[in-house]
């Protein structure tokens, strides 16, 4: 009988055995067959006694009358009948990439379009631009295979609870992440492994039938009677069409074009309220003081999620957390600057970061329009442009000049291409920076040095989600046209890589089951 036993502490620098296993469970070590560790977290609630806490389903003969037997359900693919055309996907991130291979693996032979370059070609592009402010607008940190996820820490913990959170992680682990994404509290894979993984991903989907073709961008969509009959596509050496049915949108949150051509042609699109604010870095040695205290040199880097309210309805919290990570120029369009945060497996470098948001509201649009998010955005990119000096440079301030306290050591910024110093409050709307200015010693609170002087500030953080919805039925998950499936993050129903993933399969399920 297969048992899950709970609540397994083990002290640091100790390996986990069966006697941890059966201390806990109440038996003899040697009763204990096959086990299998499906959890293992860090509790650092008490600085003098950091330790690791683990989940372990246990196969043993013993009757354990105070414990459930554990049955694992594993995920399974729905049935479903065969469609005349071929899917057309656009958009390669974590939900276009599952969506693919969940089609790909049963019979639907679909057709990827990514308007950016495979990962290979990507990653010299972006480098290229870190190094010299040479952007590239069609293949970037936002566009390309991967999607924006792929230049990033590859953090795959998620508040979602869906079965399908754990098939996402072992075809992860299936296709080249490290087996220990599957059982860590906090699992990550970090850009340089995800990367190949997505390769191999890709490889899969073909082997199935699929295609995958890159550099190769939706303009348009094909309607006849409310419903789809193909897709309008552009590459570099000209235009065509594709004849298809069924078109999942996976466009990710940047397609800025794509949702005013969704617009134009009368897709329903609605508001929906998001985040803006800037990455803020300390040193990683720091963080891992404050969070495990003597235990800091014995444990990899910390990270760290925090959170406060204020009155008027205003929030601030630290949202995807980079642990010896750097800051990267995100941009997707000229005229612009964006920053987000990247961390690589080993997440050994010298400084962390966060993004350190404010809640935005629809109500700070002033505006009906269903896409007053993304000139929300835009205006505020523009502006870090301006004010940094139109080289592509972002606009950066320490903490100390932010709220007027002393530093002593400074944080070296690491954002390429490079910042230029200055009042990071002539970016934002008033009530972003008066916020963050309220959240920093909140923080600090919880966090001890987070409100440190020398702590750095790059802005701004403007793509943490979609600037706006594209409405689709909670049964059918298709829009107001018959035959779009409008998923992920770019859609606006997920928040990260697994739930974009999570949501991809749920996409596929959908067009498996649909009759039409």
């Amino acid at each position: 009988m297969m048992y899950r036993i709970d609540n397994i502490k083990v002290p640091v620098g100790v390996e986990i055995t069966k006697e941890h296993i059966a201390k806990r469970a109440g038996i003899h070590a040697d009763k204990i067959g096959e086990v299998r560790i499906i959890k293992k977290a860090i509790d650092a609630r008490r600085k003098s006694n950091v330790h690791f806490v683990y989940t372990a389903l246990i196969d043993t003969a013993e009757k354990l009358n105070n414990l459930m037997e554990y049955s694992e359900l594993e995920y399974t693919f729905p049935t479903g009948k065969p469609r005349k055309m071929r899917p057309l996907i656009t958009g390669f991130g974590p939900c276009g990439i599952f969506a693919a291979l969940m089609l790909a693996e049963n019979g639907y032979r679909p057709i990827v379009i990514e308007r950016g370059a495979d990962v290979d070609t990507r990653e010299a592009l972006v480098e290229q631009f870190w190094k010299s402010g040479s952007l590239d607008v069609k293949t970037n940190v936002q566009f390309g295979e991967g999607g924006a996820g792929t230049f990033s820490d590859g953090k795959l913990n998620s508040g979602i609870h869906d079965r399908r959170c754990r098939f996402v992680l072992e075809t992860f682990a299936k296709y080249g992440a490290p087996e220990e994404i599957t059982y860590a509290a906090k699992p990550h894979i970090g850009t340089d492994v995800l990367s190949e993984v997505v390769k191999n991903m890709r490889k899969r989907i073909i082997e199935c039938g699929g295609e995958v073709r890159f550099l190769n961008k939706l303009t348009g969509i094909i309607t006849k009677d409310g419903r789809v009959c193909g897709a309008e596509v552009e590459t570099d050496s000209g235009k065509y069409t594709i004849e298809t049915d069924v078109i999942v949108l996976a466009i990710g949150h940047s397609a800025r074009d794509t949702y005013r051509m969704l617009a134009d042609m009368g897709t329903k699109i609605e508001q929906k309220n998001f985040s803006v604010g800037v990455r803020i870095e300390h040193r990683q040695s720091m963080i891992n003081r404050s969070r495990y205290g003597e235990f800091a040199d014995r444990l990899g880097a910390a990270d760290y999620k925090l959170a406060a309210h204020f009155d008027g309805g205003r929030s601030a919290y630290t949202f995807c957390m980079c642990p010896g990570g750097v800051v990267v120029a995100s941009n997707s369009e000229e005229g612009t600057v964006v920053t987000n945060g990247m961390s690589y497996f080993a997440r050994s470098g010298e400084n962390a970061n966060s993004a350190l948001l404010v809640n935005v509201t629809t109500d700070d649009f002033n505006s009906s329009d269903p896409l007053a998010g993304v000139d929300f955005q835009e205006k505020i990119e523009r502006r870090a442009f301006r004010l940094a000096g139109g080289n592509y440079n972002a606009p950066c301030q320490y903490v100390g000049d932010f709220l007027g306290v002393k530093a002593e050591d400074r944080v070296l910024p690491s954002y390429r291409p490079g910042v230029t110093f200055c009042n990071i409050s002539e970016i934002f709307p008033d009530f972003v920076t008066d916020t963050i200015r309220k959240a920093i010693p909140e923080f600090d609170k919880k966090l001890k040095g987070f409100a440190d002087g020398g702590a750095v500030m790059t802005a701004p953080e403007t793509r943490s989600s979609a600037p706006c919805r594209i409405v689709r039925a909670k049964d059918s998950l298709m829009s107001n046209f018959a035959g779009i499936f409008p998923g992920g993050e770019g859609a606006g129903y997920a928040g990260g890589i697994m739930s974009a993933a999570t949501d991809g399969i749920k996409i596929a399920e959908a067009i498996a089951k649909w009759e039409d």
